[in-house]
């Protein structure tokens, strides 16, 4: 890991092993795909993507990748979320997992029409 606060989402990817970076990239690609007007920045030290307030943030860690998708985009999903570990706003996809991209993208798109109708469409 990283000592050394990473200032794009780039930099932080590139921080991490190329087994690390490249499911790092499967999520970042997932959520640009999903919410393609979504800016992408660093907030908190994680990758984070902002449409009208914060939309989803993800890093990595030892074990797992961790999504965060506030308590709204976690509750709504959260049948299908029980099947990670996590707490009120984050759940944990173990990286000897396949990322559930699927779930991804469907959070995403959840949070997305959340926060435009929350802050009046762009």
């Amino acid at each position: 890991m990283t000592t050394a606060k990473p200032e794009t989402i780039d930099d932080y990817i590139a921080s991490f092993p190329a087994n690390i970076q490249t499911l790092l990239e499967l999520v970042r690609n997932t959520v640009k795909a999903a919410a393609p007007d979504a800016q992408e920045t660093i907030k908190y030290a994680m990758p984070t993507f902002v449409l009208n307030g914060n939309l989803v943030h993800f890093a990595a860690f030892k074990n797992h990748i961790g999504f965060y998708s506030t308590p709204s985009g976690h509750t709504a999903f959260q049948e299908e979320l029980s099947a990670y570990k996590g707490a009120k706003g984050s759940v944990q996809f173990p990286i000897n997992q396949p990322m559930p991209l699927d779930l991804i993208t469907r959070i995403v798109k959840f949070r997305a029409q959340e926060n435009l109708e929350k802050g009046g469409k762009k």
